[in-house]
Order: C-alpha cells, then sequence, then structure tokens
C-alpha cells in the first residue's frame, strides 16, 4: 500500500525560522573580550509557521516582497539551512539554482566544474560522462568549456550552472532569480526548457520577482508576507491581488515621505501650505487603499476607471458571438478619477471558460507607447482574425503604472463565444496548406 504523501514531491509543515540581527558585532578575540555591550543583537523572525504541499509534476512560484522569506524558504528545502522549529519532506532526487556559480571552482575549468557539480547532484562518473556533451551544448559553451571559471562572465556562470541542474534527471528543481541573468534568446530557451521538464513530470518551484515568468510556467503562486502565506493559487488569481497590495504599500510610503517633506517646509514657515498638502496626500492614500479589492472582482486605486467594455463585430457592432477566424474588437470606454496622472499602461487577457489562460499582453510588453490620458476616453483593441477554437470565453481588463500600480483591474469585464463549423482539436488555429505529390489541396466544398 502507498503512502498517503505520494502524490506530493515537496511537504513543508509549520517552518520556523529566526535569524540574529547584531546591531554592533565584534569580529576579533580582543573586540569580543572588551567589548561584550557590543554584542547586541534583536531576533529577526524570517518564517512564521508557514506549510505548503507541492505535487508531483507540478510549477509553484513563491512571490512577494524583498525580505518575506522567499529565498530563505527555497534554502530550507535545499538543506543549505534548517528550520528551527518544523518538518520538511523531500520525495526525489533535488536540483537547485540558489545562488549564480555557487560550488564552482574559479580555477577549474568548466569541464571539471560540470563534474563536481554533477557529482554533488548525485550523479556517479558514468552517468556524468554520459550527460557531458549534452551540458555543454545546453550552456552554448563550447568555445569556453576548458577555460578556468574565473574568466566567465556572469552570463556564462549562469549559463554553466544551469545547463547542470536541469540535466541531472532531478525529479525537482529548486529556482532562485536565477533566469534573471543571461541574454533573451537563452532565457527563452531555459523557459522552453523547463517548459519540457515540467511536462516530464519534474516538481518545479521557481522564486522569482518577474511575475511574467512564473505565469509562463507554474500552475500555482505562493505570496509570502511578514513569514506567513497571505494566498495560495493560481497566478491569475493570486498576483493581481499582490499587484494591488504592493501598489497600495507604495502610496503609503509615498504619502508618507510627502508628508514628511511638508512637515520640514512648515518647520520654514510653510505651516498652512505644508498642511494642506498633508491633508491632500492622507485622503488620497486613503481613497486609493479604500479601493484596493471591492466584491464586485475590481481591484485597484481608481485613479483611471474602466467605466464601460465591450466586444465588436466585423460591422462595429456589439457581440458576444464570433466565427473562428473572425474580426474582433475591444472596446473599452475610461475616466480619469486624478488629473495628476497623466499617463498609463493597459492590458488585456483572455481565459478560456475552464481557467485556461489563452493569451495575454500589454502595451508595456508590446512597446507601445504609453497611453496619454483624458478626462474621458476610448482604447480599442482589435484582432484581425480570433484564432481560437470553439469555446467560451472571458477578457480580463486592467489599466496600471510601469511599475505595476494597479489602477482598476477588471474580471470578465466581457465574455465571448467562439463557434467553428470545423472539427478542429485543440485550443487554437494555425494557418497552413496541404501539399500532396507537389500538388496543393484545396478544403472540399
Amino acid at each position: 500500500m502507498k503512502p498517503e504523501y505520494a502524490q506530493y514531491a515537496i511537504e513543508a509543515i509549520n517552518l520556523t525560522k529566526k535569524f540574529k540581527v547584531y546591531l554592533d558585532k565584534g569580529h576579533t578575540l580582543k573586540e569580543k573580550a572588551l567589548f561584550r555591550k557590543r554584542r547586541k543583537y534583536e531576533s529577526r523572525v524570517v518564517l512564521d509557521g508557514i506549510s505548503f504541499a507541492v505535487e508531483k509534476g507540478e510549477a509553484v512560484g513563491l512571490i512577494g516582497h524583498n525580505g518575506c522569506g522567499k529565498s530563505t524558504t527555497l534554502k530550507l528545502l535545499t538543506r543549505i539551512m534548517y528550520p528551527d522549529s518544523g518538518t520538511i519532506r523531500m520525495h526525489g532526487r533535488v536540483s537547485s539554482l540558489i545562488e549564480l556559480g555557487a560550488g564552482f571552482h574559479p580555477d577549474m575549468s568548466g569541464r571539471e566544474n560540470i563534474c563536481i557539480n554533477a557529482s554533488i547532484f548525485g550523479l556517479d562518473k558514468k552517468e556524468i560522462e554520459s550527460r557531458m556533451g549534452e551540458i555543454i551544448s545546453f550552456s552554448e559553451l563550447e568555445d569556453f568549456i576548458d577555460n578556468p571559471v574565473r574568466t566567465y562572465s556572469s552570463g556564462m556562470y549562469m549559463r554553466l550552472a544551469f545547463a547542470v541542474a536541469i540535466n541531472v534527471q532531478a525529479d525537482i528543481l529548486l529556482i532562485d532569480e536565477i533566469l534573471a541573468v543571461g541574454d533573451a534568446n537563452f532565457q527563452a530557451k531555459c523557459f522552453e526548457r523547463l517548459k519540457e521538464l515540467k511536462a516530464g513530470g519534474t516538481t518545479i518551484v521557481i522564486v522569482s520577482h518577474s511575475l511574467g515568468q512564473i505565469e509562463q510556467i507554474c500552475d500555482r503562486s505562493i505570496w509570502i508576507d511578514g513569514g506567513r502565506i497571505r494566498e495560495i493559487g493560481t497566478p491569475a488569481d493570486v498576483h493581481p491581488r499582490y499587484l494591488a497590495y504592493m501598489g497600495g504599500k507604495r502610496k503609503e510610503r509615498a504619502a508618507i515621505e510627502t508628508e514628511r517633506k511638508e512637515q520640514e517646509a512648515a518647520k520654514a514657515g510653510a505651516q498652512e501650505r505644508a498642511g494642506a498638502g498633508a491633508a491632500g496626500v492622507q485622503e488620497k492614500a486613503g481613497a486609493g487603499a479604500a479601493g484596493v479589492q471591492d466584491e464586485s472582482g475590481e481591484l485597484g486605486s481608481l485613479e483611471v476607471k474602466i467605466v464601460k467594455s465591450e466586444l465588436l463585430d466585423e460591422n462595429g457592432e456589439a457581440c458576444s458571438m464570433f466565427q473562428a477566424g473572425s474580426k474582433m474588437t475591444i472596446r473599452v470606454t475610461y475616466e480619469r478619477t486624478d488629473a495628476a496622472v497623466k499617463e498609463s499602461e493597459f492590458g488585456f487577457h483572455i481565459f478560456r471558460s475552464d481557467g485556461l489562460d489563452c493569451y495575454g499582453t500589454n502595451t508595456l510588453i508590446d512597446k507601445v507607447e504609453n497611453i496619454t490620458l483624458e478626462d474621458r476616453g476610448v482604447i480599442l483593441v482589435e484582432f484581425a482574425q480570433v484564432m481560437l477554437l470553439q469555446g467560451r470565453y472571458r477578457v480580463d481588463l486592467a489599466f496600471h503604472d510601469e511599475t505595476g500600480l494597479t489602477y482598476h483591474h477588471v474580471y470578465c469585464a466581457a465574455l465571448f463565444e467562439i463557434m467553428n463549423y470545423f472539427s478542429e482539436a485543440g485550443l487554437i488555429r494555425l494557418e497552413h496548406r496541404w501539399v500532396v505529390n507537389g500538388r496543393e489541396c484545396g478544403r472540399r466544398s
């Protein structure tokens, strides 16, 4: 009989971790003997009883602000450090990319470091030799593989470390911000390989501040805040609320900073002006916090608000049913409630009725110039051909600034259905033609 935990690759149960942060620590024996009072420290709780489980073959992203405990959690999973209390169960061979080039000897060649790192991951000599060619090929460092790694750039370090980690046939792969390094082509290659590993049943845990990376790879996101798990769910559900929360915190800090500057101005004799400015900033910050989330499925601080959204057919008429391959336009009417907000990014995301992520982008990703806002305006997103196949879909819409501060995010802003007279299978239609024996074949009528 299989044990109850057989479905899980990772189990973390009630993990806690504290660190001593010394205020003024003596380093030499003389300093420690003569200045004992300098060894004062405060105990900082980094993880406060977090619990989660990751199923075999699942990809999970850890998100949260700096210092919330993401990287500490990953280091506990790799056993680089151990929890003060709690239990961790890892079922399978573990491969990790925690720190760039960790474990590399600078005076050894890339080839020698491959052997060392692979042996750390549990491969024997025969396995290392059989995979050496594949590792070098993936890293694209054939011309430098016999050079000392101290001569490598940070991007070359990352290539070599990543190539080793993903070619040891691990059951569990742990990654901490490693994909932020490297050129665009290699990042794309890494993502494709991660998708292949995930499809092959490898369990993946990623720590990243890039929500886009997590959305491409992960089935779930775990939001850690102040050493505790704030929310677990699909990236589409968790990320908008996380961005709204971070936007609110950013506005609070801006309000505090503005108030501080105004208080300094008041000391210089501008009490009335500074007091009025501080009151205005506090009122604005309060309104933003109040607008973070409501029961209608909307998020944001509401400096820019979506007042109407509709889908139009090829004749410009409101429509909710389209043929596969037909023209569709998203028409969004917005209002600006804060004249200080001059520009905004805008994005949309399309999901199938079963929650499948079909497509999403925004003006920042598409490198479109920022939208210059009017007090009331209209944005059109035009699709010459909607290549989705038959099914029901929803569209999410959002205004936000370039740092991710959400002005207004509307879930299910529009619903539509795709009809298809043909029996194609899958999610999208790919344009193609048939050529048989050198002759192009057309469709039967």
